[in-house]
């Protein structure tokens, strides 16, 4: 821990006594809340690839702070090591073992100096070492200095024995170079554009013969989500990470739902786009030049801009489609009419079955259709100068489309940059199994990650839900951390467009669960009004701790921070309230700003290494470390006041309320969330 994070911590937590939220509450004492820590404190990174940190610092009184040593979680440290190879006749050696997660199959080559071959490389603390030596790209041989060892698999490797260096380094799993912007300080907030601010009435669009208001376009467009940037909301919030709805210009025409739905939709929602070209976006949201001007104003407020991109198909009225039918595949096979859902099936025919009939599927085994799309794709990207993608319904979708892309990106975008920065691809694969979604996950070829269905599932059963207990959330989160590769970064959430709002799953007597379609069944008709009672909105800010304390790019569905209602699609894409809210809504707005700042602050939230410290069915409380950062989360999903083990011995800030905790067994009102940082 660095001397200068002491002093920012206490006056990070002063500044909390103004911000926090009245989710329930703690008897604190008076403090002398000082001066608010700098802007910086609270952007993550700073385009810097840092934390803000310095590396010391002065108490108020100008004496000295003396920090110690900087805490690193005992699966980081490393000592550097020395490995040799007797020179013979051998041309080159690599080192490979188990040193790192890739060192069986990315070797280090040994440089050749008298009689030997060497190469440092840093090694896990105290943990044996497996390794051998490849000679000449060919051959396996053994350490002749070092003893061997044989598993059941009759493998054998040279061991070395356990290390414990004297200064060990601290070796932050995924950690990029400075300069580059980590995504794992990313705050994901789903702008759905016509439903969230109505800024020019003039483009206001309206589509005769949809089945209702809640499918018709309602005004929202770049104008008004450049005002709500411009007012700062966003930073205020938290947020600094904008996925705004498709910007393709779309068809002008009603059509029915996907599946068995014979509701009549407008294209509110971008997701039929008819013309492709980036110079001429849907105007029901403006011209080019107010897309434009968004974005300026989003970097301007340290911002990124997100583009949905719908590449699965294209209305049917579409010229590229009219003119170039050989691109998309035919509604027909056969005797088969392939709309997903009917004849096609939506996984076994995921890559060529129609939406509906009105959507052609674009068949990326052509090789010029695929070289259209994915041009397209960076045209937008260049035109408008955004970091990255959402890439609608992947599975949809061949696997060289999304190959092209990323090849095409890091030669006509991230090879103009210096340094290079890590354009964002992010995923949607609406499935719960881990495998379905880790198959696109691959930074250097395919995604940067997914938006995490699992995650998202445990986290509403155990704490909305109270359908499991809070130690299976933990054994899920411990096993999930490391599920889809150790760059991968995921975006876990609670809510999104596709699923019924979530504070009605939260609510005492849950209106739907995680598997029925009742939530689909109430969009049309005896839609849910919002909830009144405070325990709901309790849950929810409980359910955002969990979130907003552990590691990816957590995603926030507009709405879902004032708890707004809605049953499924349509209802849960209704109009953003700026005014008329009660005081739940507002109270879990404030909890929402108040966790993320905490995130923004300590790093440990965003990237670091969580443990357990005491688990029951209702409480769960838990360590965060990275290097210079340590705090514990306590989470008390219950209806009634428990009493929380594990909290180490000492004095603690607790930084949603401003009180001074004693360490040892602490106690967490019922439906709420702690968290304690060391003073």
């Amino acid at each position: 821990m660095t001397k200068l994070v002491i002093v920012k911590r206490q006056l990070f937590a002063n500044v909390l006594a103004v911000l926090v939220c009245a989710c329930g509450s703690d008897a604190s004492r008076t403090v002398d809340r000082g001066q608010p820590p700098d802007a910086s404190f609270f952007n993550p990174g700073n385009g810097s690839g840092g934390d803000g940190y310095g590396s010391g610092g002065q108490k108020p009184d100008g004496g000295t702070v003396d920090a110690g040593p900087p805490p690193c979680p005992e699966e980081w440290k490393a000592c550097k090591e020395a490995f040799t190879y007797p020179v013979g006749n051998e041309t080159s050696v690599e080192l490979r073992g188990d040193f790192r997660s890739d060192g069986w199959t990315n070797g280090v080559a040994m440089l050749k100096s008298g009689n030997a071959w060497t190469a440092s490389v840093n090694i896990p603390y105290n943990k044996k070492v497996l390794y051998k030596f490849l000679t000449n790209g060919t051959t396996w041989t053994f350490d002749p200095a070092q003893p061997t060892i044989t598993d059941a698999s009759n493998n054998t490797n040279n061991v070395r024995e356990p290390v414990k260096c004297a200064a060990p380094l601290c070796e932050e799993p995924g950690a990029l170079a400075a300069g580059v912007y980590d995504w794992r300080d990313a705050v994901i907030y789903f702008v759905f554009v016509d439903r969230f601010n109505d800024g020019n009435a003039a483009n206001n669009c309206n589509v005769s013969g949809v089945s209702s208001s809640l499918v018709n376009y309602m005004g929202g467009d770049w104008a008004g989500l450049k005002k709500k940037i411009d007012d700062s909301y966003f930073s205020d919030l938290g947020v600094n990470t904008l996925w705004i709805t498709v910007p393709a210009d779309n068809a002008d025409e009603k059509g029915k739902g996907a599946g068995q739905d014979n509701n009549f939709y407008s294209a509110y929602h971008g997701y039929w786009p008819k013309t492709l070209d980036p110079k001429s976006p849907e105007s029901c949201f403006g011209t080019a030049a107010d897309l434009k001007a968004l974005i300026a104003s989003a970097h301007g407020k340290s911002i990124k801009v997100l583009f949905d991109y719908a590449m699965v198909h294209v209305h049917k009225s579409a010229q590229v489609f009219t003119q170039n039918p050989t691109w998309f595949w035919s509604q027909y096979d056969g005797a088969r009419n392939c709309i997903c859902g009917q004849d096609c099936d939506w996984n076994t025919d995921a890559k060529r079955c129609w939406f509906t009939d009105y959507l052609p599927h674009w068949n990326y085994t052509s090789a010029p259709a695929r070289a259209y799309s994915v041009q397209n794709a960076v045209d937008w990207v260049t035109e408008y100068g955004i970091d990255g993608l959402r890439l609608d319904a992947i599975k949809h979708v061949d696997d060289q489309w999304l190959t092209d892309l990323r090849g095409k990106l890091t030669t006509d975008v991230l090879a103009k940059q210096s340094p290079q920065q890590r354009f964002f691809l992010v995923g949607e694969t609406f499935s719960y199994a881990q495998s379905d979604i880790k198959y696109y996950v691959d930074p250097s070829a395919k995604l940067d990650g997914q938006f995490d269905f699992p995650e998202r599932l445990a986290l509403v059963k155990s704490v909305l839900m109270r359908k499991s207990d809070m130690s299976e959330l933990a054994t899920f989160l411990d096993q999930n951390d490391g599920a889809y590769g150790a760059n991968a970064v995921m975006s876990p959430f609670i809510g999104n467009h596709d699923l019924g709002r979530v504070i009605h799953m939260a609510e005492d007597a849950p209106l739907w669960d995680e598997w029925s379609n009742n939530d689909k069944a109430r969009a049309w008709t005896n839609q849910p009004t919002q909830p009144t009672t405070a325990s709901a909105f309790e849950r929810l800010a409980n359910a955002y701790a969990v979130l907003f304390t552990n590691r990816g790019a957590p995603l926030l569905y507009y709405g879902d921070e004032l708890g707004l209602a809605g049953a499924g699609d349509p209802d849960n894409r209704r109009m953003m309230p700026w005014s008329g809210l009660s005081a739940n809504q507002t109270t879990l707005r404030d909890r929402v700003s108040t966790l993320l700042k905490i995130r923004a602050s300590h790093p440990a939230t965003r990237r670091g290494k969580r443990t357990t410290m005491s688990v029951t069915s209702a409480t769960w409380l838990y360590k965060l470390s990275a290097t210079g950062d340590e705090l514990y989360v306590a989470i008390n999903r219950g209806d009634v006041s428990s009493t929380v083990t594990g909290l180490p011995s000492g004095n603690y800030t607790e930084l949603l309320t401003n009180a001074t905790v004693v360490g040892g067994s602490i106690t967490v009102p019922a439906r709420q969330a702690r968290v304690y940082v060391g003073k």
